[in-house]
């Protein structure tokens, strides 16, 4: 029978980075990524937030992404980073039990959002002129809310299940932050039942929001492929193959990482592939958005000039 130390509470983050060089470059660029995706994600939230002509439902959605994204990566490097520059790699169980609720809260979240951004697409291309109806501004917030509440019940009762279970002596996880799945192998308990939910979380939060992205893109296709206009049809593929790029880059780490059984997870590449999902994706998203979105440029352009000095 395995012992365990319920006096003994904090836990031991291993980390991501070697004690090298290489993990030295590594940290570097791990932090230029992480202050990219701020400076990105800040800048979309207040463009949208001051020009007008982006107040709607789709620039709603996307401004909310960023807030996740934003959220996402903070609940995360910031830690990290700490750990490997003061060489302190503990964390309480309380403190592990936060970082858990506000990584699986916008984990959640940001899943059910993309669908309802896939959703807002193919009602925009599919049916346009039904769209002020099926996308009003009162529908679009209850997606929003919808996907902050979902995210938030599903992330409580995962946190509180970490917080209740008792731990082995070696408390060392063998990842850079507290992910639930990493944590049940120094569990002196049976998680069983537990993975199962874990399974059906993932399933209800990742693998079906991608069906149904997978169903609205189908149809956007089908009427892009039927439409007239060669400027309507570029657009629209544009917009499209945007949403597909973020959605394969955190839907396909995310997923592949957690419905597979434990026996063939491995600490190196569940490490490797959570840092597209927690890092990279927060990073790439307002990227992909300004850069290939002509009303996000425009927008930047017009808040520049609105508060640049006046030239003389």
């Amino acid at each position: 029978m395995e012992n365990y130390n319920q006096t003994t509470t904090d836990f031991m983050l291993l980390g991501l980075f070697p004690s090298s060089r290489i993990g030295l470059f590594l940290f570097i660029l791990i932090a230029l990524i992480f202050l990219m995706a701020l400076v990105g994600n800040l800048s979309m939230i207040l463009l949208i937030f001051m020009d007008i002509r982006l107040h709607t439902p789709m620039y709603i959605l996307l401004s909310q992404l960023s807030l996740m994204d934003l959220n996402y990566i903070s609940t995360t490097v910031p830690k990290m980073a700490y750990d490997f520059l003061f060489a302190n790699k503990s964390i309480s169980i309380i403190g592990c039990g936060i970082q858990s609720f506000f990584f699986l809260t916008m984990a959640g979240a940001e899943g059910l959002l993309l669908a309802s951004m896939a959703y807002d697409r193919y009602v925009a291309i599919c049916f346009p002129l039904h769209y002020p109806i099926r996308i009003s501004k009162r529908m679009c917030m209850l997606m929003i809310t919808g996907s902050w509440i979902m995210g938030s019940i599903n992330s409580c009762a995962h946190t509180t299940y970490i917080l209740s279970i008792p731990y082995c002596q070696s408390r060392a996880i063998n990842h850079f932050f507290c992910d639930v799945t990493v944590m049940l192998t120094i569990a002196c308990t049976d998680t069983t039942v537990y993975e199962y939910t874990v399974f059906l979380s993932t399933t209800l939060f990742l693998l079906l929001p991608f069906i149904g992205i997978a169903f609205s893109y189908g149809h956007v296709l089908l009427a892009v492929y039927h439409m007239n206009s060669a400027e309507g049809k570029k657009k629209a593929c544009s917009t499209c193959s945007t949403h597909l790029t973020v959605v394969s880059f955190y839907y396909g780490p995310f997923a592949y990482t957690y419905l597979r059984p434990r026996f063939l997870r491995t600490p190196t590449e569940d490490k490797v592939l959570a840092v597209f999902y927690t890092i990279l994706t927060p990073m790439l998203n307002p990227i992909i958005y300004s850069l290939r979105n002509k009303e996000v440029m425009g927008a930047l352009r017009r808040v520049t000039q609105r508060i640049s000095p006046v030239k003389m």
